[in-house]
């Protein structure tokens, strides 16, 4: 595979690149500066990517922040919403077209959104989606993912309508040990350091849901589904709610200032 690592720290990014080259003797791997967190800087990765001619047959969208404090991102939005959800949200209708062109019958060309168990107590405010009456960190984490699993089961009722050779799933990695939880309280990093090892998955433990997700034979073809531990679980009721999945696609995309492909779809 031809592997393009985007992230926004330049690097981390060139560095993770070299270390994958170095240990799959593997030279198609690059990194390219995507910061999720600006609408502008998602515009010039899609448009650097698109200038290479390349098919793209697996995009995963794994980035986030988590429990950070109130604060906005460039464009003006909830940090959580903003990163997590509504730069995922752009990116893939930006990429769209690619994807569609790069499946096929017998291979469908793949999107993998990284959510959370936190979505099981998410709660999306649609009349304040920017958590501008009252703000809470966690409540805010927990809208965002579950604002992904809403955007994933759309998307793949869309894809099917317009007969596209694309999939669409969601994956729950677990918990994870990595430098997301650098906002928790000390306690709580004190009690993490003191647990990790024995309730917390590494990296790569983390990653493998993902990665199922995106090259497993047995889900060719297969969208529209919740993933943990690499089997098909259900997610949180109110996310198969499809008046709620196409509201919120509506209000994504006048936020992000992109047409809605949906309006034409029931």
């Amino acid at each position: 595979m031809h592997v393009i690592i985007a992230g926004n720290d330049e690097n981390e990014g060139r560095e993770a690149a070299r270390k994958i080259k170095e240990e799959t003797v593997n030279e198609k791997v690059e990194f390219l500066h995507c910061d999720l967190a600006s609408m502008k800087s998602i515009r010039q990765f899609v448009q650097q990517f698109k200038a290479r001619n390349c098919p793209l047959h697996v995009l995963v969208n794994n980035a986030g922040v988590m429990l950070v404090p109130e604060r906005k991102t460039e464009d003006g939005f909830e940090e959580h919403f903003g990163l997590n959800y509504l730069g995922h949200f752009l990116l893939t209708n930006l990429l769209l077209e690619t994807l569609k062109q790069s499946g096929t019958h017998s291979h469908n060309a793949r999107v993998i959104t990284v959510s959370s168990a936190t979505h099981y107590v998410g709660r999306l405010h649609l009349n304040d989606l920017q958590s501008r009456c009252s703000y809470s960190p966690h409540g805010a984490y927990a809208q965002s993912k579950l604002a992904l699993v809403l955007f994933t089961y759309r998307l793949q009722h869309l894809l099917t309508a317009d007969g596209s050779h694309v999939t669409a799933n969601v994956v729950d990695p677990g918990v994870v040990n990595t430098e997301l939880y650098r906002n928790v309280c000390w306690a709580t990093k004190v009690v993490k350091w003191m647990t990790a090892w024995l309730f917390f998955k590494t990296p790569e433990e983390g990653a493998s849901t993902s990665i199922y997700a995106a090259v497993s034979p047995e889900l060719e073809g297969v969208g529209g589904i919740y993933l943990y531990n690499e089997q098909r679980t259900k997610s949180t009721d109110a996310s198969y709610d499809e008046e709620l999945q196409r509201r919120l696609w509506t209000e994504s995309c006048k936020m992000t200032r992109i047409s809605d492909i949906g309006s034409r779809s029931p």
